[in-house]
Formats: C-alpha cells, structure tokens, sequence
C-alpha cells in the first residue's frame, strides 16, 4: 500500500534522481566541448612546433654555411695583420728609397722582398723601373 508520505518520497527521488539525471548530462555535454577544445589547441601547438622546427633546422643550416664561409675568410686573410705589420715597421719612404738604391746595385726581386718587406709585387716593380736593364 501507499501510502501518502511514501509516495511523496517517491516523488521527489524522482524529481531528484531526474535533476541528477539532467546535471550529469549538462556535465557530460561541458566536458565533451572542452575536450574538443583542448584537443583543437593540441593540434595547432603541434602544427606551430612542426614550424618552428623547420625554421630552427633551417636557420641551423645558414649558420653551418655562415661558418664555413667565416672560417674560409679567416683563411683567406690571415696573413693580412702579418703584412700590415711589416709594412707599419718599415716606415714609408725609407726602405723604398733604400730598395731603389739596392735595385739600381743589381739586387734582385727576392732580396728586395726579403730585406726591405716589399710584397712580390712591389718588389718587381722597383727591380723594373730602377733595377739594370737585361739585355737579351
């Protein structure tokens, strides 16, 4: 038999029971979306990591070739600060008119680089205008 309290009970489990029914699924919806939306920013942080990755491995190259060619230029010019200094020390006019005088003697291209420092260059150049002429 029912009673009228047992069936008031009975309502309002159920009335309870159908609320807890409805928030569970208010929850079980919230949820799904925010999965859905965690999710979507997953794949965009690993869309945007790919990326950077790519640019890193792309500026790790240029600056493999930016050493390589900085190692090269160092190559090239090392002997630059040498010749600089030797030409610092020899003062500017005075081992030129001292290698014209030894070219007019008869010295030739090795012993004008070797004793005033004169490049190769410079050193033909004062044998030529200054040195004996060879006659063939």
């Amino acid at each position: 038999m029912n009673t009228p309290m047992s069936s008031s009970l009975e309502d309002i489990l159920s009335i309870a029971g159908a609320i807890l029914g409805v928030v569970g699924l208010v929850a079980t919806l919230y949820a799904a979306r925010a999965v859905r939306l965690v999710r979507a920013r997953c794949l965009s942080v690993e869309a945007g990591l790919a990326t950077m990755r790519r640019e890193v491995e792309h500026m790790a190259s240029i600056s493999m070739k930016t050493g390589r060619r900085v190692r090269r230029i160092e190559h090239d010019y090392s002997g630059v600060a040498d010749r600089v200094d030797q030409v610092e020390q020899r003062g500017p006019t005075r081992c030129f008119v001292q290698a014209i005088d030894q070219a007019r003697r008869g010295a030739d291209v090795g012993t004008l680089e070797s004793r005033f420092g004169l490049s190769e260059g410079e050193a033909q150049l004062v044998a030529r205008l200054h040195g004996h002429k060879k006659i063939a």
